[in-house]
């Protein structure tokens, strides 16, 4: 379950000198390690030696396999049981790993990846047997580690390798890897399986939000009312019932109001759209009805493939970030856990997709000077030139640059031929594509944050617009709030002006770390924080993660 890991995910805690002095403990060392274990366990230990063998450890793809885990976890803790009593009956221990390996169905994890039959049948012939064979134990124990060790891994990283799904998934989770250290050490204190869950609240809003759909998938009276929408082909009063039935059974928090403008019904049905990520109209359109016959078997896929996504990004984010949902198109400036600001924003276009990447602002800039990408210089410009020569740098107000010495190219000095030789630029000013200020990230895709000219797009419910950057609906706020807010700066929106109408270039460096997490989850949280809405796979990524995942 290992083998697909990057190097860059495993910090293994324990150094190979310490597990080679732990390899060669005997039982006349107890008088120095402490009070000599019971016969059962030295007999478990020397058994155990000779089926829990040592790993090359100078060779990495065998050091960061599960056998090699499983060697470190019990060599750190000389070879004595972790999951079995002295008389060699289950411990309480292994009673709440297998009740925590059931509920991973609630992470849209099948518990049955870690052999979770088999361990229940094994575990109740071992409870009910009064003489239980140290082979069968050793297996047990065993049996019980790994499946500890894969469960741990897969609730930290992911069950799959984000890349295997998302080519243009970047996200680095650089969670430290302890499982193998806290069961050696746990010296019968169970660790929880829920410490190696993301603290991310998405994930939690997720999880509870499966666990609903998980309970509605056995719910006869949703069900009924979700087949009788099948067979429906025009809304009347019976299906209306029914319709409404669906709703309330999957949003029972919306509560409707005495409205001049929208009555119940259709208060009802707007709520359920803008949760399925649909145009809120209140009106029962063709599209809304199809939505309303998804089943929760399906909607489960998707909450499953939406919490693995979360899974492969950092485990926590912090009292301050900010966080882009992609297929959302929203953006997010989260402080001490609440919305400091919430905000509309346009994202790529499906030739020219954003990727899902995390990094740190480290400045604004007021009144940017745009560069034009190498994307962008090849599939837009260079067939501009070509077209309509002069004229289209003219239109676009580009300027072609020497890249060693910098100095501008004259425009007659430009053809077809030598076209991708220079640099092209646009200077700051009511027509750069930036706007008037922009957020950088630094990262390896050119990816960071900007205002945009374009500021009609924002009232658009279709915003993959983009040549794969991230526009602001509110920069001038957002930049007001970072530097005055957080950097405590004496920004003001007269001040920003000023500047701006300069149309000089400003680079304001940043000493708050800020994180930014662009992401592509198909469900997220809304502006409360308390629920989920889905989203459309603008992108069309959703069937190749849970085709992975299943």
């Amino acid at each position: 379950m290992y083998a697909h890991r990057s190097g860059n995910f495993f910090k293994f805690v324990f150094p190979v000198l310490l597990f080679a002095t732990l390899l060669s403990s005997c039982e006349d060392d107890w008088k120095e390690k402490g009070p000599k274990p019971p016969d059962s366990f030295l007999a478990f230990s020397k058994q155990l030696k000779t089926v829990v063998l040592p790993v090359d450890t100078t060779n990495k793809k065998i050091a960061r396999s599960l056998a090699a885990d499983v060697w470190r976890t019990y060599a750190a803790g000389s070879y004595l049981p972790i999951w079995s009593r002295e008389d060699y009956t289950p411990s309480d221990a292994s009673e709440k790993l297998v009740n925590e390996l059931e509920d991973l169905q609630m992470d849209g994890i099948n518990p049955e990846r870690y052999n979770l039959s088999a361990i229940k049948k094994l575990k109740q012939r071992l409870d009910t047997t009064k003489h239980n064979a140290l082979h069968d134990v050793i297996s047990f124990d065993t049996m019980l580690t790994r499946s500890y060790l894969s469960a741990a891994k897969d609730l930290l990283m992911g069950e799959i390798s984000p890349r295997k799904a998302d080519s243009l998934w970047f996200h680095v989770n650089d969670s430290a890897w302890t499982a193998p250290q806290l069961l050696a050490e746990a010296k019968g204190v169970y660790h929880s399986l829920d410490d190696f869950r993301s603290h991310v609240p998405t994930y939690t809003l997720l999880r509870d939000e499966y666990r609903r759909y998980y309970t509605l998938v056995s719910d006869t009276d949703f069900n009924h009312a979700l087949a009788a929408l099948h067979y429906q082909k025009k809304p009347d009063s019976a299906s209306l019932e029914n319709i409404n039935f669906v709703i309330k059974a999957e949003l029972p928090w919306v509560h409707t109001a005495e409205n001049d403008t929208m009555n119940e019904q259709a208060q009802l049905v707007s709520a359920y759209q803008d949760y399925c990520g649909l145009r809120p109209t209140g009106k029962l359109d063709s599209l809304t009805v199809q939505h309303l016959s998804i089943t929760p078997a399906s909607y489960l896929q998707i909450l499953g493939a939406n919490m693995e996504r979360v899974r492969w990004m950092q485990k926590q984010f912090g009292d301050l970030y900010i966080v882009v949902d992609v297929p959302l198109m929203e953006l997010f400036l989260r402080r001490d856990g609440a919305n400091a600001m919430h905000m509309r924003v346009v994202v790529g276009k499906p030739e020219r997709q954003t990727p899902s990447l995390y990094a740190t602002m480290a400045n604004v800039v007021i009144n940017p000077q745009w560069g034009v990408p190498p994307t962008i210089l090849k599939n837009d410009v260079v067939p501009g030139f070509e077209k309509s020569g002069k004229k289209y740098l003219a239109s676009k107000g580009l300027k072609a640059y020497d890249k060693k010495t910098g100095h501008i190219i004259k425009t007659s000095s430009l053809n077809v031929h030598n076209l991708k030789h220079y640099a092209y630029k646009q200077d700051p000013g009511d027509d750069n594509s930036l706007g008037f200020v922009k957020f950088n990230l630094p990262n390896p895709w050119d990816i960071y944050l900007h205002d945009t000219p374009h500021r009609l797009d924002f009232g658009k419910r279709d915003r993959f617009l983009s040549s794969g950057c991230i526009r602001l609906q509110q920069p001038r706020e957002m930049a007001i709030y970072i530097l005055s807010e957080l950097e405590k700066k004496r920004y003001t929106e007269d001040k920003l002006d000023s500047m701006i109408e300069t149309h000089k270039t400003r680079w304001e460096l940043l000493k708050t770390k800020i994180p930014v997490h662009i992401a592509y989850l198909t469900a997220f949280e809304d502006t409360t924080g308390k629920h989920i809405r889905f989203t459309r796979d603008i992108y069309h990524r959703d069937e190749k993660l849970i085709s992975l995942l299943h």
